[in-house]
């Protein structure tokens, strides 16, 4: 069996676990995709309020609550943000964190970026993605639903 056609198998299994996964999970997975895409595509600007710039404004008031106090946190953990910065600002956190990414290349952008929406998916589905699973489905959601 050639290796095109495990990974077809392996990606038609995502997508039929996914049409079957609870509608909050499917929203948990887009807004992980969206918020980080939101995020690399953030032209950086001292006068925008960055947190509502980057969270869809489509989505649920509680979830913008949730991911503005969360973000930051991932974004510190992830080590984006030095510690010794003393930031609190959950605003300052995200400008740090944006130009910490700016300056990365290919495939450790991409690695930060891919972890950065999974941790955001899992936020926001209240902690019902596990990180495995969110690993396989968020990148098939991206590159199958998001980016077609």
């Amino acid at each position: 069996m050639s290796l095109q056609t495990v990974l077809s198998k392996i990606i038609n299994e995502i997508k039929n676990l996914f049409t079957h996964i609870p509608a909050e999970l499917q929203q948990a997975v887009h807004i992980g995709v969206v918020v980080t895409e939101n995020l690399k595509n953030f032209v950086n600007s001292q006068e925008v309020d960055i947190l509502t710039t980057i969270i869809p404004g489509n989505i649920d008031n509680t979830l913008v609550a949730i991911l503005r106090t969360g973000l930051p946190k991932v974004l510190t953990e992830l080590k984006l943000v030095d510690s010794t910065y003393n930031l609190t600002d959950p605003e300052q956190i995200t400008i740090a964190a944006i130009k910490v990414l700016q300056d990365m290349d290919g495939d450790i952008k991409n690695a930060f970026l891919h972890n950065i929406a999974i941790l955001v998916a899992q936020i926001t589905s209240d902690g019902k993605l596990t990180w495995s699973d969110g690993v396989y489905i968020l990148e098939w959601y991206y590159q199958n639903k998001f980016k077609s």
